[in-house]
């Protein structure tokens, strides 16, 4: 089970150093799309090659995690790729961490050994392959329809917009975060079906049938990932790559949680121990992932007593954030991207 813990974690590190670099990478290119002019624009940008690479070892590494443990295990622990991402910043990109940084980098840390200490070996269990194919079906309807209602939100902005228009200017910045925090969810869905098919493909051969499904499942894996990372580069190129991350790395633990349990038949430990192990591994990853998203306004919430023992800068709700190891905002605004970890001037593409 550690072996499939330590793969996890180095999956996830891959793919979160792995979205800084894409971000970085995508500074003055165009929107991603399937035009041979613009896929060779990103091909020649180093720096976002370089992210591109890291996310597929990553993937690779996750391929091996889920060949040695339960997915319902491995996509909880993938939730420390954020402590790393954090980590990641501040030695390499010399970005500041303040206390409750450096304090969700320690419960995802200490989670993922809480998720570990409570693995054990499952025992055989029944597939549901139909609840799979009826799972998929709903996933691919609520995404198309959220996808097709964004799209008519942007739509009717522009047409309000256009000179001469005498219909009233209307706020779009709803409709902005949603399409942020879809493209974050299709993502992530795309990473924990690509953890699920992989698993699915060696329990069909640990029950007696034919090899051919180990690479078939491997296959449908890599395809769900392409995909991911299609939706997560145009999430990050036009949305904040902190919502866009979060929203990914939450939609991959509760696909592989959820239909690992539904259609793999994962079952929670035996041991009272090891279920309280587990649980408390899961909060423990949840609650530094939301420190490390958003410290800034949780430590505005804390006691002023206790951000003085910790250091944190007091600011009211009205003035802008301090700049952090997560992001710096530079405006409010839904149309101004806000960077996940601010680039040192010298770097290029």
């Amino acid at each position: 089970m550690w072996v499939a813990v330590l793969f996890t974690v180095l999956s996830s590190a891959g793919n979160s150093i792995g979205k800084v670099l894409q971000k970085q990478g995508t500074k003055g290119l165009p929107q991603l799309s399937l035009s041979i002019k613009v896929m060779r624009a990103y091909i020649s940008s180093r720096t976002w090659i370089l992210g591109f690479c890291l996310d597929i070892l990553g993937a690779l590494a996750m391929l091996k995690a889920v060949s040695e443990a339960p997915v319902s295990v491995v996509q909880p622990v993938s939730g420390c790729g954020l402590a790393i991402l954090a980590v990641f910043s501040h030695f390499h990109l010399r970005e500041t961490m303040n206390s409750l940084d450096w304090l969700g980098v320690a419960l995802a840390g200490t989670g993922t050994v809480g998720v570990g200490m409570a693995g054990e070996e499952q025992r055989s269990s029944q597939l549901h392959l139909l609840r799979l194919v009826w799972i998929i079906l709903w996933v691919f309807l609520l995404f198309g329809a959220v996808n097709w209602w964004v799209r008519a939100k942007k739509k009717s902005a522009r047409m309000h917009e256009l000179p001469g228009s005498v219909l009233p200017p209307i706020a779009t910045s709803h409709s902005g975060v949603i399409e942020e925090m879809v493209a974050g969810m299709e993502a992530g869905t795309c990473f924990g079906m690509a953890s699920i098919f992989a698993r699915l493909g060696f329990m069909l051969v640990e029950k007696g049938h034919s090899k051919f499904y180990i690479p078939a499942g491997i296959l449908a894996g890599v395809c769900c990932s392409a995909s991911g990372f299609f939706c997560q580069t145009k999430g990050l190129k036009d949305g904040r790559a902190v919502v866009v991350s979060t929203c990914a790395a939450v939609a991959s633990i509760i696909t592989g949680v959820i239909i690992g349990m539904l259609v793999l038949g994962e079952t929670l430990p035996v041991s009272a121990f090891r279920q309280f192990c587990l649980l408390i591994g899961w909060l423990l990853i949840i609650l530094g992932v939301i420190l490390l998203m958003d410290s800034n306004r949780v430590g505005l919430l804390l006691p002023r007593s206790i951000r003085r023992i910790l250091k944190l800068k007091g600011s009211s709700h009205k003035s802008n954030p301090p700049r952090s190891a997560q992001f710096s905002r530079r405006d409010s605004n839904s149309s101004t991207v806000v960077q996940l970890f601010t680039p040192p001037k010298s770097s290029t593409n």
